[in-house]
């Protein structure tokens, strides 16, 4: 990796799916990368399974211009966050700077919010399809989906492939690994 690490944001609240945030960060962290959870508040955000990680920084505390990555993991914390205004607008300026962003089961709920689906082919959960159609997007059944800078995955089995096409979107990761 080069000398200056990648920077990676993870938008989290509480009720995440704990494996769909710590898997990532994991990895990431793993092949050098900086994670900067990013929460409503400071302090411990709790999962849905017992999992908790500490929020870094808030949204008054950073910009997108700061970061290479956005990862939105599902669960809960999507629609946790997709009604805290700052993180709709951190949301939406990091979709529209062209740097990846990557969601996770319902981790497209906030990109709904954000109102940056329109056009855009990607998965989720498929409990949320509906929601993706009707806010423009094109929602498809499959393991990994790349859109342009949008990178989805559906469930947490779909956890290698999407970690490996978030090493790919920094460029620590050969392309064509994980496929």
């Amino acid at each position: 990796m080069e000398a200056t690490p990648k920077r990676v944001a993870m938008v989290l609240a509480p009720n995440f799916e704990d494996v769909e945030a710590t898997d990532p960060k994991q990895y990431l962290e793993d092949l050098g990368a900086e994670v900067t959870v990013i929460g409503i508040e400071r302090g411990s955000i709790q999962g849905k399974k017992g999992a908790s990680l500490d929020a870094d920084a808030t949204f008054a505390d950073v910009s997108p211009d700061q970061f290479d990555l956005l990862v939105i993991p599902g669960g809960g914390a999507p629609e946790n966050l997709r009604i805290h205004d700052p993180a709709v607008a951190f949301t939406r300026a990091f979709v529209e700077s062209g740097k990846p962003v990557a969601a996770i089961c319902h981790g497209p709920q906030l990109l709904i919010s954000a109102k940056t689906l329109d056009g855009r082919t990607l998965t989720a959960v498929n409990k949320i399809r509906d929601d993706i159609v009707n806010a423009g997007g094109n929602y498809v059944d499959e393991a990994l989906v790349e859109d342009g800078n949008l990178i989805t995955s559906r469930v947490p089995a779909d956890l290698p492939v999407f970690d490996a096409a978030l090493g790919r979107a920094l460029g620590v990761v050969p392309a064509g690994a994980g496929v």
